[in-house]
């Protein structure tokens, strides 16, 4: 797929069948992490891959968010700010940035193996970290569930070009 029907394509999936994620696919879509720039080429990510589902249940005991434990595997990609690289002008940590890039690598690419994905950003942190039993240093930013839709992508609502940019 072109890279303008792949973003056409992606949608936040909230509904995931059981079939698990072959091991090759989920490589191919980790692979596209690891590649993705960070600044000064720090890459200070560690991304953890949920699949037993106990864990994802532990991770997401709140029944408003049992969709996300349903998928059959979760990616938590956990920033390093103490490995970040940091803008001199104003003390400005990219952790939160160059994990950002590599997870829209992760959905890019679980799209494109036919998975769905929906980035997530509201969980309680401290039940990550405690799941995971992450270290201080290491601060869950964002996941996603991953596996195959078991629901359509829906009409999307987004604002026109012109209310998003400034040509100077």
């Amino acid at each position: 797929m072109n890279f303008y029907d792949l973003v056409n394509a992606r949608y936040s999936v909230r509904s995931y069948s059981d079939k698990p994620v072959p091991e090759e696919a989920l490589r191919r879509i980790l692979e596209a992490a690891r590649l993705a720039p960070s600044a000064a080429n720090k890459q200070p990510w560690h991304f953890f891959v949920v699949r037993e589902e106990a864990l994802r249940k532990k991770l997401f005991p709140d029944q408003r968010q049992s969709w996300i434990a349903s998928a059959p595997v979760i990616i938590i990609a956990c920033g390093l700010p103490g490995k970040a690289w940091v803008r001199g002008s104003d003390g400005k940590n990219h952790a939160d940035i160059d994990i950002a890039i590599a997870m829209d690598h992760i959905i890019m690419a679980a799209t494109e193996e036919g998975l769905g994905t929906c980035w997530i950003c509201a969980f309680d942190v401290k039940t990550v970290k405690a799941g995971l039993g992450l270290s201080s240093e290491m601060e869950p930013i964002a996941l996603t569930p991953l596996g195959y839709a078991t629901s359509e992508q829906g009409a999307r609502s987004r604002k026109a070009l012109e209310e998003i940019v400034t040509w100077w």
